[in-house]
C-alpha cells in the first residue's frame, strides 16, 4: 500500500484575532493533522484545528528556552515524511521577518512538498487598526518596514530621512531607536505611536513624540508591539470614531481648534502620550478587567464574546475535552429498546449531541422517540434539543438538574427513565433521588470528558504573571481539571489557594460552586440565573460594585 504523500503549509496567522485569518488559512487549520506554531500565535487559532490534531508549540515564552531552528526544521520534515498534512503557523505573514528560508531549504533538501500561504502582516494591520495611514499625498509618499531586533546593524542615517517608519520587534530597543533617529537629524517633535497586541481584544495604543515617549513608557512592557514614526501618526484622531477622542478634546485649551493641532504646525502644544483607545463617555462595565474563561475544547466562544462586548479582556483556557465513551454497547442497547422507556432525561448539550449522533448511526431518527417524554435541564440544552426539531416536555426551574425531581410533572413511581450521561463523574445525586421516587433509572455512557494535555501559552503567561482578575467556571469538571492542569504546569507542591489570591472565582451555579469551595475554599461570584448570560450579568454586577 502506497503511503499518502505529506505536505507542509507555511501559513500566515495574521495579526492575532481569528477574524483576520484568511479563508484559505482557516480551511487548512480545520483539516490539518499536525500544527507547528509560534508563541505569538493567538490562542483562539489553536481551537480551529480538529480535536485529534497534534499541536506542537515551538515558540519561546515566559523566559523558557526556545526550540532551535534546526529542531523545528526536523519536526516539519519528520511529519511530512510520515504522510501528514502539516501547518506551520507563523504570526503575521510567513515571509515578513518569519525566518522561513531555513525551513523551506530543509523541506526542499528532504524532497518534501510545501506551499506558502500569505497572512496579513502586523506591519500593515497594526497601523490600520490604530487608524494610522502609512501613506498620505502630503505627509508620507513612502514608508519603510524594519525589524529593530538588532539595531546596531541598521543604517540609521538613511532611515532617518524616510517620511514614515514601521518598526517591528523594537519594544526592548526603544531608547536606542529614539537616540539614533534624533542623532541623525529627526526632530524630537516627530510623532510616534506604539501599538501593543494589535488585532486582539488587548490592543493598546500610545501616541507621543520622539522627545517624550521614553519618559511615559519606561515602566511598561512594550512587547509585542509595532512602532510607527512619522507625521502620519497625527492623522489618527481624524480617522477614528469621535467618541474615542472625547477625553482628548475635553482637555484642549479654550479656543484651541483642530487646525492648530495639525502635524507640523509650529503652534501645536506638545501633546502628552496617552493610552489612546479611550472608552466612550460611559465606560463599558468590564473595561480594564482580564477574565480567564475555562471551557471545553472546541466549544463556541459566545460567552467570551459577551464578556468582550462588555469591555473585558478575555483569555480562553480549554479545561475539558469531550469524546466518545469507552464503549457504545449500553447506549446502543438502550436505543434498540427506546419504546420501553417513559422518559428520556438530557442534562447537557454534549449528551444531546452524542445521543442523537448515535441514534442516527443505528439507522434511526427522532421518530424512534414517539411515546417517550423528554426532560431537559437548562435553556441551552432545550435549544440544542430544538435543533433536532423536538420540544422538551419538561424543563425544571432554576436550570439545574437537582431541581428536576422535586418539580417533576408526574409521579415517578414505576416509570422507566433513560439517562444518557457522561461516562464518569456525572450526577449521582439526580439518579439517587429519581430512584427514591420509585423510578427505574437506566444510566448509559453517551460521552466522556477528560483533561486536556496542556495550557495555551497566553493563559499560562497570564496566570504566571498574575494578570487575571476573574476566572470563570461553568461546570464542576472544569474546576477539577483546572486544578489538575495548573498543578501539572507549575509544581508538585503547588498551593492553588495561595496562587489565586486576588483573583475572583466566578461560578455558574450551586453544584459548580460546591466544587469551587472544596478545591479553592471560596466562591466570589455566583450567577443568580444558572446560565452563561446569568454568569455574565453576575460578573458585571461584581465589577460595578467592586
Amino acid at each position: 500500500m502506497t503511503q499518502e504523500r505529506g505536505k507542509v503549509y507555511l501559513v500566515g496567522a495574521g495579526p492575532g484575532d481569528v477574524a483576520y485569518l484568511t479563508v484559505k488559512a482557516y480551511n487548512l487549520l480545520a483539516a490539518t493533522q499536525v500544527l507547528v506554531y509560534d508563541a505569538l500565535v493567538d490562542a483562539q487559532l489553536l481551537q480551529c484545528v480538529p480535536p485529534d490534531c497534534l499541536k506542537l508549540d515551538v515558540g519561546k515564552r515566559g523566559g523558557k528556552p526556545s526550540t532551535t531552528q534546526a529542531q523545528i526544521n526536523k519536526l516539519l520534515v519528520k511529519h511530512c515524511q510520515q504522510g501528514k498534512q502539516v501547518v506551520r503557523l507563523k504570526s503575521g505573514d510567513p515571509l515578513i521577518f518569519g525566518r522561513c528560508t531555513s525551513e523551506i531549504e530543509a523541506l526542499k533538501a528532504s524532497g518534501c512538498d510545501f506551499e506558502l500561504v500569505p497572512g496579513i502582516s502586523s506591519a500593515l494591520a497594526a497601523p490600520l487598526l490604530a487608524g494610522i495611514p502609512l501613506t498620505d499625498p502630503v505627509l508620507s509618499r513612502t514608508f519603510a518596514v524594519l525589524t529593530a531586533h538588532e539595531p546596531e546593524v541598521l543604517d540609521w542615517e538613511a532611515l532617518s530621512r524616510l517620511e514614515t517608519l514601521v518598526i517591528l520587534m523594537g519594544g526592548q530597543h526603544l531608547p536606542e531607536i529614539v537616540h539614533q533617529l534624533v542623532r541623525h537629524g529627526r526632530s524630537h517633535l516627530t510623532p510616534i505611536a506604539i501599538i501593543r497586541w494589535a488585532g486582539t481584544p488587548r490592543q493598546q495604543i500610545w501616541t507621543a513624540q520622539l522627545g517624550n515617549i521614553l519618559e511615559q513608557t519606561s515602566e511598561l512592557s512594550l512587547s509585542p508591539a509595532v512602532i510607527v514614526i512619522g507625521e502620519v501618526v497625527g492623522l489618527r484622531k481624524y480617522l477614528q470614531p469621535e467618541n474615542i477622542y472625547l477625553d482628548e478634546i475635553i482637555r484642549q485649551e479654550p479656543g484651541e481648534t483642530h487646525s492648530q493641532l495639525l502635524p507640523g504646525n509650529e503652534s501645536t502644544p506638545t501633546p502628552q502620550p496617552m493610552l489612546s483607545n479611550f472608552p466612550p463617555s460611559s465606560p463599558l462595565p468590564l473595561t480594564g478587567k482580564t477574565i480567564l474563561v475555562t471551557r471545553s475544547v472546541g466549544q463556541s466562544s459566545q460567552f467570551s464574546d459577551r464578556l468582550i462586548a462588555s469591555g473585558a479582556t478575555v483569555i480562553e483556557m480549554p479545561t475539558l475535552e469531550i469524546g466518545p465513551p469507552s464503549s457504545w454497547e449500553a447506549l446502543d442497547d438502550a436505543i434498540a429498546h427506546l419504546s420501553d422507556f417513559d422518559w428520556l432525561i438530557l442534562t447537557s448539550t454534549n449528551g444531546i449531541d452524542y445521543f442523537f449522533a448515535r441514534l442516527i448511526a443505528q439507522g434511526k431518527d427522532t421518530r424512534a422517540l414517539a411515546g417517550v417524554k423528554i426532560a431537559v435541564v437548562g435553556e441551552k440544552t432545550a435549544h440544542s434539543l430544538k435543533q433536532h426539531s423536538l420540544q422538551p416536555d419538561f424543563i425544571p426551574p432554576n436550570f439545574i438538574a437537582d431541581s428536576l425531581v422535586e418539580s417533576f410533572p408526574e409521579k415517578l413511581d414505576g416509570k422507566k427513565v433513560l439517562f444518557p450521561r457522561v461516562e464518569s463523574g456525572g450526577r449521582e445525586v439526580l439518579v439517587k433521588e429519581l430512584t427514591l421516587k420509585g423510578a427505574k433509572v437506566i444510566e448509559v455512557a453517551a460521552y466522556q470528558s477528560c483533561c486536556p494535555s496542556g495550557i495555551p501559552p497566553e493563559a499560562e503567561l497570564a496566570l504566571q504573571n498574575r494578570k487575571v482578575d476573574v476566572i470563570t467556571f461553568a461546570s464542576s469538571k472544569t474546576v477539577q481539571f483546572f486544578c489538575q492542569l495548573t498543578n501539572n504546569i507549575f509544581s508538585s507542591n503547588f498551593d492553588i489557594s495561595q496562587f489565586l489570591e486576588g483573583v475572583s472565582i466566578a461560578s455558574i451555579g450551586p453544584q459548580t460552586s460546591k466544587t469551587c469551595h472544596v478545591l479553592f475554599g471560596r466562591v466570589d461570584i455566583e450567577a443568580e440565573e444558572y446560565t452563561l448570560d446569568g454568569l455574565t450579568q453576575a460578573i458585571i454586577t461584581w465589577a460595578t460594585n467592586s
